[in-house]
């Protein structure tokens, strides 16, 4: 299977990409211990190559692929794209654009909300994806041929998926209804971490105004603090603990 690790590598692959109609783009990422994810594969497949690049590697610089993400004439094809565009907006303050996700195509064509893409791909290629990699540590090297096989497979199949969707919207007129659904998608407001909305996040047990400020600064400050230190925010302070403090307000400064 085809790994590249390399800049060089990488900016060759590029160059033949940037001359495709679309390229397909999957990542596998860890965020178990981590703030922001932690990228560990790119997969990329155009309609006559694909392969996997390392962005772990010690002599790779991304900014070739970062060039294709923004390139307006390649249109970038996603399953489920809203994480894989979290990463790349914090690695480019930038969502890759123009931008079209399977899964959504798939809604509006009918096969349901969120449908799986080993379930898309079995109904559109009749084709079986091997998910017996399904639960590896990405950020382990050296990864094997197994796992790159079944890395590269969610970008493979996702040519044609996106090729079968495309001429059943063309054929359903529907393509404008898909425009719709990808606007929230594509905003960059989508993936900023905004402090001050943090609190949304917490099961409230209270509707007490001031509980809920207390709560809305205690959650703001544990934003900044996961994110200026690249920790899971439930490492730096466990929401039963936030609401804790929250609901046993200190009565003093001291």
């Amino acid at each position: 299977m085809t790994l590249l690790t390399t800049t060089a590598e990488l900016v060759e692959l590029c160059a033949e990409l940037a001359e495709e109609p679309f390229v397909a783009l999957d990542t596998e990422f860890m965020r178990d211990r981590t703030y922001w994810p932690k990228l560990c594969l790119i997969q990329l497949a155009g309609e006559r190559r694909h392969a996997a690049v390392d962005p772990l590697a010690a002599e790779i610089d991304l900014q070739p692929l970062f060039a294709l993400l923004a390139d307006p004439a390649v249109l970038k094809v996603f399953h489920a794209a809203r994480q894989d565009i979290e990463i790349f907006h914090h690695l480019t303050g930038q969502v890759p654009l123009p931008l079209f996700d399977t899964q959504l195509a798939a809604m509006v064509c009918g096969y349901g909300e969120e449908v799986g893409y080993e379930t898309l791909v079995a109904q559109l290629t009749k084709a079986r994806i091997d998910k017996s990699s399904r639960f590896t540590d990405w950020s382990r090297r050296p990864l094997s041929s197994e796992q790159l096989s079944y890395a590269l497979a969610d970008v493979i199949h996702l040519r044609e998926v996106y090729q079968k969707l495309e001429q059943k919207l063309a054929r359903t007129g529907r393509g404008e209804w898909v425009a719709q659904e990808l606007a929230g998608l594509t905003s960059p407001a989508t993936y900023r971490q905004e402090p001050e909305d943090a609190w949304k996040r917490i099961k409230l047990r209270s509707r007490d105004a001031r509980f809920l400020a207390i709560v809305q600064a205690l959650a703001a400050w544990r934003e900044r603090a996961a994110q200026a230190r690249d920790l899971p925010r439930n490492r730096v302070l466990r929401d039963d603990l936030l609401l804790e403090v929250a609901a046993n307000r200190p009565r003093s400064q001291d």
